[in-house]
């Protein structure tokens, strides 16, 4: 790691497992802090067990896909927080970290002594992030909140799918824990937002985090269509409630991706498609009047999109500037020629997995830390962190506070 990281220099202690928090943990590893990740000793992370797939390294030692995914950049420790040992190491890295990250039910933390109220009086400049299913109040702040839940608890899940006229599959999820995700990213802003505060006041503060908010607010533009509108939108498959025409259609050999975005680019699609009658049509001329007469322009297009291949309609539409592309699987999406320039997926010592995508002029990304083995920093961390002897560290693993030794521990797999 180099000092051309933006967050070189700031302590995360992240407590947290699964996805959101890890998430952000991640995030904040990958800008150049140093993340020391707390996991429980025999099992660690729940997403170690997550698999198949799993990869193997050359000591033979297998990491889950899923928790190569949320984990770069971080150093584990394992250590058992329901003993009274253990939650006095976690009090001595608390003090000596800048920001600590969680996502313990409501009130476990404060039961073991581990709140921000407990943590703040020892050192007053900590950013306490808490992640949880609904936040730390409100009727429902003691219910688990898990992606799936939560995407059907915002409405996400109400406005994806293909309408019930066109399927009977119902409401779809999104393939991607989109609310843990973005639950992450928020929490990522929230973090870096305390931090500058923080250089006014000189205080931390404590961040409450909900899924359940982060969800509601990503509704973004569905959201103000309820509120300005009175009607809540439904399902219109890959149609867009408010851009016409923006959705797939069918070619002759696969489907391709419209995105006409404005009246220019709806004329150019009309000269590219061979339909410049269409622009010029009063019932088409603007959004407004597309959106109106959604139906009747999308019956024009159809049969003329699906007359040529997708390979023809891109190479057409591309020349005419008209915004389009093709539906990658994810096995595309990395063979991509843009996706290999931009350097989407990445390596650490043969470990495969997806890069970052920030981009900065002149500050550089963390990339020199692999997703760690359960407890392979246990020691090393123990003693340069808070200065512990072998010995001390032999007396709380003979405890069982650390769980066994590097080489014994129980891994995923």
């Amino acid at each position: 790691m180099t000092n051309k990281t933006p967050l070189s220099g700031l302590k995360v202690l992240d407590l947290s497992r699964v996805l959101a928090g890890p998430w952000a943990s991640q995030t904040l590893a990958d800008m150049g802090a140093d993340v020391i990740k707390i996991e429980r000793p025999g099992l660690g992370d729940d997403t170690r067990t997550w698999g198949p797939p799993w990869y193997t390294n050359a000591d033979g030692e297998q990491l889950s896909a899923y928790f190569i995914a949320a984990n770069r950049g971080k150093r584990s420790v394992t250590i058992d927080m329901a003993t009274a040992e253990g939650q006095a190491l976690v009090v001595e890295f608390a003090g000596r970290s800048d920001i600590l990250i969680e996502n313990f039910k409501v009130g476990d933390m404060a039961r073991r002594g581990l709140d921000y109220a407990s943590l703040q009086e020892a050192n007053p400049r900590l950013i306490y992030c808490s992640i949880t299913g609904f936040g730390q109040t409100g009727p429902y702040k003691e219910r688990p909140g898990y992606d799936f839940m939560i995407q059907g608890m915002s409405g996400l899940m109400s406005i994806t799918g293909e309408p019930d006229s066109d399927s009977t599959g119902g409401p779809q999820k999104v393939g991607v824990a989109v609310a843990d995700v973005m639950t992450g990213l928020y929490s990522t802003i929230a973090i870096l937002g305390a931090i500058e505060e923080r250089h006014r006041s000189g205080l931390g503060q404590c961040i409450d985090m909900s899924l359940f908010d982060v969800m509601a607010a990503s509704l973004a533009n569905q959201a103000s269509n309820y509120l300005v509108s009175g009607t809540a939108p439904g399902r219109m498959g890959n149609a867009h409630p408010n851009v016409v025409p923006y959705q797939t259609f069918a070619t002759s050999d696969g489907y391709i991706i419209v995105a006409v975005g404005n009246d220019n680019q709806f004329g150019k699609l009309c000269q590219a498609i061979g339909l410049p009658a269409l622009a010029a049509d009063p019932a088409y001329l603007t959004n407004a009047q597309r959106v109106k007469n959604r139906e009747s322009l999308v019956t024009h297009l159809l049969p003329r999109l699906a007359s040529q291949s997708l390979d023809h309609w891109l190479e057409v539409l591309e020349a005419f500037g008209v915004p389009c592309g093709p539906i990658n699987t994810i096995d595309r999406l990395f063979a991509d020629p843009q996706a290999q320039h931009r350097g989407v997926q990445m390596s650490i010592d043969g470990m495969p997995m997806v890069s970052n995508p920030i981009r900065y002029s002149r500050s550089s990304l963390n990339a020199e830390i692999k997703p760690p083995v359960l407890g392979s920093d246990t020691d090393h961390v123990l003693k340069t962190e808070l200065g512990l002897d072998q010995a001390a560290i032999n007396v709380l693993r003979g405890q069982g506070i650390l769980g066994k030794k590097r080489g014994d521990e129980d891994r995923a797999g």
